[in-house]
């Protein structure tokens, strides 16, 4: 692994990627945040060596590297799935290849449903905290100079910059909450047992990624922020016809607070 993550650090690095300070990895509908990139490089993940390819809609599948909130950033547009058929090292590469590149926080944001009934479609949630449903990427031979075996997950999702978002949000009056994420493998949207399971055990928001790429990140001692956008409720009562489409059409609406939120956050880095 450490082998195939230095030969693509080097390869990006060539490309003149050079000393992000902070990496962002874009959810369904949200890819077009990245128009606010200036002096922008652009590579398809098809290009970049050891990298998989996004096969899901509303997932472009470039890395975008520029200034963003006054800070050189590298932004992945489009992130990858183990419903898409990908194994835990190939899900892990492009957030080991990040933090190699030299970033110092990795910012996160998923769609996802609300199991919170106080939740509304278009809110924003900054996630405090994770149940993993999906296989712990980590399973298998560890190399050390990677991290750690057994990595703490005690403050998975970094509490300054949670309590950073809160106050943006709120001299923004930008409506948001903070909540549990709960993800599972897909491609099925939820049954309604399932949800309410979920909130019993905890979750208020459930979806189909992050909490591996957090997982990694802190493998790597590297502090992490996340958010989730409701598209669609899994609230009894509230519960309707969900399809891929209505998903991305409402993580789209919220890109203009998102920006906010994101702009102001990597700007105070």
């Amino acid at each position: 692994m450490l082998e195939k993550i230095i030969e693509t650090t080097k390869f990006l690095r060539a490309k003149g990627i050079i000393d992000p300070e902070a990496g962002i990895i874009l959810g369904t509908g949200l890819g077009e945040l990245t128009a606010k990139i200036d002096k922008r490089i652009e590579i398809d993940y098809k290009d970049i060596p050891n990298f998989p390819v996004s096969t899901v809609e509303g997932h472009a599948g470039k890395l975008i590297y520029g200034e963003f909130g006054k800070k050189k950033i590298v932004a992945m547009k489009g992130r990858f799935h183990y419903y898409e058929g990908y194994g835990a090292q190939q899900v892990a590469l492009p957030v080991r290849v990040l933090k190699y590149l030299g970033i110092k926080c990795l910012f996160l944001s998923n769609a996802a449903g609300g199991v919170n009934p106080s939740f509304q479609i278009g809110d924003i949630m900054v996630i405090t905290d994770h149940i993993n449903l999906l296989p712990n990427p980590l399973i298998g031979q560890n190399d050390e100079r990677i991290g750690a075996r057994f990595p703490d997950m005690g403050e998975a999702y970094d509490k300054y910059l949670v309590n950073k978002a809160l106050l943006i949000a709120e001299e923004n009056n930008i409506r948001i909450h903070k909540g549990v994420y709960l993800s599972t493998s897909g491609p099925t949207f939820e049954t309604p047992a399932e949800y309410r399971y979920f909130r019993i055990i905890g979750a208020d928001a459930v979806g189909m990624s992050t909490t591996p790429e957090v997982i990694i990140a802190r493998h790597m001692n590297l502090p992490c922020f996340a958010v989730s956008v409701i598209t669609d409720l899994g609230v009894e009562g509230k519960i309707e016809y969900t399809t891929h489409e209505s998903v991305q059409n409402e993580a789209a609406k919220t890109e203009a607070r998102m920006t906010t939120i994101m702009t102001e956050m990597i700007s105070s880095l």
